[in-house]
């Protein structure tokens, strides 16, 4: 097996080097290592959502949108995942699919001036 710098350590490691380079807005080197979390660990919510904000911010927005879906599907109260797929469809100016999770997400934080 060819290991990269990406795909070294454990799996505990690989998030918080993810985590670090999300946060040095090094959004593509934090795609490649979450990526590779969320292939071994698909029902954590956690690495998958990271990989979603990536995706956000590194205006990768179909790839962003699908890993939202599937945190919306598995969860369908995860209130961040339906307000970042929310923007994430409002990014691609697809407004009335954006507005039902925004209205959702809106009524999942408790904010009904919204609706």
């Amino acid at each position: 097996m060819d290991m990269t710098y990406y795909d070294h350590g454990t799996q505990a490691e690989r998030w918080d080097r993810a985590q670090m380079f999300f946060d040095a807005k090094d959004y593509a080197a934090a795609t490649r290592v979450l990526s590779g979390l969320v292939e071994e660990v698909p029902e954590q919510t956690g690495p998958r959502l990271l990989l979603a904000r990536a995706y956000y911010h590194s205006a990768q927005l179909r790839r962003a949108e699908a890993e939202l879906r599937v945190l919306v599907e598995r969860d369908p109260v995860e209130q961040y995942a339906r307000l970042l797929l929310g923007r994430t469809l409002q990014r691609q100016a697809r407004y009335d699919e954006a507005e039902a999770h925004l209205r959702m997400a809106s009524a999942l934080a408790g904010d009904f001036d919204r609706l």
